[in-house]
């Protein structure tokens, strides 16, 4: 079974190691066609120090507690954004 990697942005790190990811997901409505975009908010554990709007890279690992089961793997710069 391979690694799930989403990208997402850090909505909220009032947290001591974890931060709270905004990750959305374009999906097609199966009657009208429309692309709807849909958020799901991922509990991440950081470990590198990030702060609110960083767009970054997790990925799911081992469960750290009950809700966090994915890390931090990098900070997307602005130069891979484009």
């Amino acid at each position: 079974m391979s690694i799930k990697t989403f990208k997402g942005k850090i909505v909220s790190n009032k947290m001591q190691k974890t931060v709270v990811v905004a990750i959305e997901m374009p999906k097609r409505h199966p009657i009208y066609e429309k692309t709807i975009k849909y958020t799901k908010r991922i509990k991440a554990r950081d470990d590198i120090g990030l702060s609110v709007g960083d767009e970054i890279i997790i990925e799911e690992c081992k469960p750290f507690s009950k809700e966090v089961s994915f890390r931090v793997v990098g900070k997307i710069s602005e130069e891979e954004k484009k």
